[in-house]
């Protein structure tokens, strides 16, 4: 038991990690509420606390290269429960922005990069890829445990009441540190490549903050962006402007290692088709997941009226099938070989997607919805299986720190893309399918229509119907019309829910063209041209 002890230390990180954004995609009802905002407003919260991760992982990463590892992962544990804290308490919805979104964020950019180097550090072998089983299985556990427990302290007591658990928690970790060691660091530490920093996290949030942004300004044609360009609205600039940044860290990094200099990363890495693929899976898998648990939640509160308990209680299917299968898969990973394994997941995951498309009702049927939830749970198991083990067996014992920062990276770029590309999505269709719906309605007038336009016009957002029933009233429509645009909204609410869930299943079979190089049966074992199955050089 003292040989796992370390990855019982390590993944109860993972586990805080995973927990609280789940437990925000059950709450944003709630939220919306307390903070007296919209839906979008809470989308923009849980992008921007994916996008600080992303945007800070190479650099976390790279630190534990400069200071140690262990240091760091203790170090931005103790980050992380500020944050937490400051969420627990937060009175307005800018200091939950700046606990949730940024100061834990920048925690778990600390903790996550160094707990995967240290996962592989601690464990060789086969005993690596169980360790890396049971990470994922921890992950498959907090979004087991954050859509219940979430929901049932959210709808019971108050949500901040998991944050202030999440310090418990941290204090626990923080004294049972010694079960963590790492190997002296024999190698020679790196200095940390500032511009390299700066230029990639700018990069990646413009081009997030570009995709979020999407449904409010337009993507060609302005909606109500702050700005315009040459008449243009703003949202291919931005995103252009970030692949731009981006581009220039790619030439800095390339340039300061032809000098010798230590760069962020070392794009090398990116030329192993092994953790090139693994990345881009690790990308896509979250992109899936984020883009459903934001929409998810919404047809169950918004639509279908649920509070955040019973929510829950209808997430508990893919939670609880992603932490079985999680657990259960590292071994059939290692019999029929990761590239197998997750293109599994790919059609186990569509053939979820196309099931959910089904059951998106005015009226939910129960078990269908559940019979769906668990096909994705298995599918998102498969993949959690499988991708942390294939970045870090493509990675040498010297380069952990920075495959790990690339890893989450990955991850929590997916994630950011997932609510900010679906969330886009989910509100342009409900804006199209309500603009439809009402010029179809023989029982609007065209005064009706009129001053439907004209709210459109200003913006809409996923609300209750009842909202809109009270809108339509104020504005002195008769009850029919009332009826009419109340009709309307909920009929395009089904549509803009459909057309996001069915965005997930385009992305998914997407995603078959990242897995060619992911590594065959029996990883290890040496393969023709040099290379071995993760896909590095044999000497």
């Amino acid at each position: 038991m003292r040989h796992w002890r370390a990855l019982a230390v390590l993944g109860t990180a993972q586990f805080l990690m995973v927990l609280d954004t789940s437990v925000m995609n059950v709450s944003i009802s709630r939220l919306v509420d307390d903070f007296d905002t919209e839906v979008t407003a809470i989308q923009a919260v849980i992008t921007l606390y994916a996008l600080v991760m992303a945007a800070f992982m190479i650099i976390g990463g790279r630190l534990g290269d400069i200071l140690g590892r262990r240091r760091v992962f203790l170090g931005g544990l103790a980050v992380y429960a500020t944050g937490s804290a400051i969420t627990a308490v937060a009175p307005t919805l800018w200091v939950l922005v700046l606990g949730w979104s940024v100061i834990e964020g920048l925690g778990a950019a600390l903790v996550l990069p160094a707990m995967a180097a240290l996962v592989a550090e601690s464990y060789r072998g086969r005993d690596r890829a169980v360790a890396y089983g049971v990470v994922g299985g921890l992950a498959g556990a907090g979004i087991a445990v954050g859509p219940l427990l979430g929901g049932w302290v959210t709808t019971y007591l108050t949500w901040r009441l998991v944050f202030a658990g999440e310090v418990v928690v941290v204090l626990a970790v923080l004294l049972l540190r010694g079960a963590i060691t790492e190997s002296p660091g024999a190698r020679t530490r790196p200095r940390l490549d500032g511009v390299g920093a700066v230029l990639s996290a700018a990069g990646l949030a413009l081009g997030v903050l570009g995709v979020l942004q999407s449904g409010t300004w337009g993507w060609v044609q302005p909606r109500n962006p702050p700005f315009t360009v040459l008449g243009f609205a703003p949202t291919l600039f931005v995103i252009g402007a970030g692949v731009a940044v981006l581009a220039a860290f790619r030439r800095w990094e390339r340039r300061r290692d032809e000098r010798g200099d230590d760069p962020l990363v070392h794009l090398s890495l990116l030329r192993r088709p092994a953790l090139r693929s693994g990345l881009m899976s690790l990308v896509s898998q979250n992109l899936i997941l984020l883009g459903l648990f934001f929409t998810i939640p919404l047809y169950l509160q918004v639509v279908q009226g649920f509070d955040a308990f019973e929510t829950g209680l209808r997430l508990l299917p893919v939670s609880a099938t992603m932490l079985v299968t999680s657990l259960g898969a590292a071994r059939l990973g290692r019999l029929a070989g990761p590239r197998r394994v997750v293109r599994l997941a790919l059609l186990t995951v569509t053939a979820s997607v196309v099931w959910l498309l089904a059951t998106i009702d005015p009226v939910i049927d129960d078990a269908q919805f559940a019979g769906a939830m668990a096909l994705l749970g298995v599918g998102m198991g498969l993949f959690a299986s499988q991708l942390g083990n294939v970045v870090q067996s493509s990675a040498e014992e010297n380069e952990r720190s920075e495959a790990g920062g690339l890893q989450y990276t990955a991850q929590n770029l997916g994630s950011a893309l997932g609510t900010a590309l679906i969330g886009s999505l989910l509100i342009g269709s409900l804006a199209q399918a309500f603009t439809s719906h009402v010029e179809d309605d023989a029982r609007l007038s065209q005064e009706a229509r009129q001053q439907v336009g004209v709210a459109l016009e200003a913006g809409v957002t996923f609300v209750p119907t009842d909202q809109v029933r009270a809108a339509a009233t104020r504005a002195g429509l008769p009850p029919e019309e009332v009826d009419a645009v109340t009709d309307s909204y909920a009929s395009a609410q089904l549509d803009g829910l459909k057309a996001a869930i069915l965005a997930t299943g385009g992305i998914t079979l997407a995603s078959f063209l990242v897995t060619p190089h992911l590594p065959g049966p029996a990883p290890g074992r040496p393969r023709p041209g040099g290379q071995d199955a993760a896909g590095r050089r044999r000497p």
